[in-house]
């Protein structure tokens, strides 16, 4: 192959791969739309079933007659069936939204596969991004205790907001939701996961949360203390209030006691009571290890559900 004949089918490939990435997000653009119930600014949202749309729970600021844009401006009004700040997923139902299609993606990912980033702005116009998938990791749980189902963090060249919009393998099919975390990082909720708290919103309209009742903050233990009891940390949290008739007032928990470990895990700050507190744990009991007047005292306390007493 001469040299001319190589550059020609590199242009033909890259043409080709121009082709399919656009074939792509057109393939999607009916299931894409924008969320404007944010003065301070709007974010995407993905069709995911009959009647319902997905979106990042930031955007959403409202509870009903929430404008949403389809593809060629049109607008509707959406209500929210719930919200779960802890994946930062909310759920909208729309009455009047048109049937689309989007496949779920069961690609294999890895690090280095090119991806699609796919949203809708305002004025009804079909945004797209290219880029590729920079990290990848194992099932993981956010500070608020949502349980995500793979970590997959893309980079992603966005000229319009990523809050809400699709990520894409290259067929066009749906890898999962964009959402923004700290420090300005891209993280996006894999399909499982959305489809999961879907399913939950949808029957309760909420999702459960395991409750203690109190009220916490960190501190650290000296180092004689901690040596002395055996400890191989030298933080803990304290215990600033106890609610009344709490699963933590009913175990015996007492403010100013310091929780050093919950079903022995070690706890050295309130996201990781927080982390212990999933909804598989409502119901459950765990045995809690608090340094009370210099010693360690032992305790069990039974995980109560969030909002109910």
């Amino acid at each position: 192959m001469t040299a001319s004949e190589s550059d020609s089918f590199t242009n033909q490939s890259l043409v080709a791969l121009s082709n399919q990435f656009a074939d792509a997000i057109e393939q999607v653009g009916q299931a894409i739309v924008a969320i404007n119930a944010k003065q301070r600014c709007g974010a995407s949202g993905v069709y995911w079933q009959d009647g319902i749309v997905v979106t990042v729970d930031q955007a959403v600021r409202r509870e009903e007659d929430i404008p949403i844009t389809l593809a060629e401006a049109q607008t509707v009004s959406a209500t929210v069936v719930g919200r779960d700040s802890s994946t930062g997923l909310a759920v909208l139902r729309v009455p009047s939204l048109p049937a689309a299609t989007l496949s779920l993606s069961n690609l294999s990912l890895r690090v280095g596969h090119l991806v699609l980033g796919a949203g809708r702005s305002s004025d009804g116009n079909l945004s797209a991004s290219m880029g590729m998938i920079s990290r990848l990791g194992e099932s993981w749980q956010t500070w608020q205790g949502g349980q995500i189902d793979q970590w997959i963090r893309p980079h992603l060249l966005a000229s319009h907001g990523i809050a809400g919009t699709a990520l894409l393998d290259s067929q066009g099919a749906l890898i999962g939701i964009n959402i923004t975390a700290p420090r300005h990082l891209t993280l996006t909720v894999p399909h499982t996961t959305v489809q999961r708290v879907v399913n939950q919103l949808l029957q309760t309209g909420r999702i459960a949360r395991g409750y203690l009742g109190i009220g916490m903050q960190p501190v650290a233990i000296p180092a004689r203390l901690s040596e002395s009891l055996g400890l191989s940390q030298s933080e803990g949290v304290m215990i600033l209030s106890v609610e009344a008739n709490s699963p933590a007032d009913e175990a015996g928990l007492l403010i100013g006691d310091v929780v050093v470990a919950l079903d022995t895990q070690p706890i050295t700050d309130v996201s990781d009571v927080r982390l212990m507190l999933n909804s598989d744990r409502i119901g459950q009991s765990l045995s809690v290890r608090v340094i009370r007047a210099g010693a360690t005292v032992e305790l069990t306390v039974t995980v109560g559900e969030r909002g109910q007493s």
